[in-house]
């Protein structure tokens, strides 16, 4: 059975920078893509950023509000997958969550994740 667990979500002052993993277990996912979304309460989920796999040779795709802030990288040995997060903003408050998905396009898109963990909050205080 796939199960993603994040951790190291918390409140972090603006202008910050925080660190989330997320450890896959059940099978190997070398070959897949790995990544983040995120959720306010109230509003869809979005697409922060996500790697492909076989180390990431693939390549990595960011949201245009996170580019150049936030960096997204994966560790196949320990089968984890990372969001480092800097210059924060207020505006990324949200509930973090972990996927894994096949690489590409869709993978920005919710019906092109196969996989999801059960998040981890994020507070950016002003």
């Amino acid at each position: 059975q796939v199960q993603l667990v994040e951790s190291g979500g918390g409140v972090v002052q603006a202008g910050g920078s925080l660190s989330l993993s997320c450890v896959a277990s059940g099978r190997t996912f070398k070959t897949e893509a790995m990544g983040w979304f995120r959720q306010v309460q109230g509003k869809p989920r979005e697409f922060v950023g996500a790697i492909s796999g076989n180390g990431g040779a693939g390549g990595t795709h960011y949201a245009e509000s996170v580019k150049g802030r936030f960096r997204v990288s994966r560790d196949d040995v320990d089968n984890t997958v990372y969001l480092q997060m800097n210059s924060i903003k207020p505006e990324d408050t949200a509930v973090y969550y972990c996927i894994v998905g096949p690489w590409g396009p869709s993978i920005a898109t919710i019906n092109g994740v196969d996989h999801w963990g059960k998040g981890t909050r994020v507070t950016v205080s002003a």
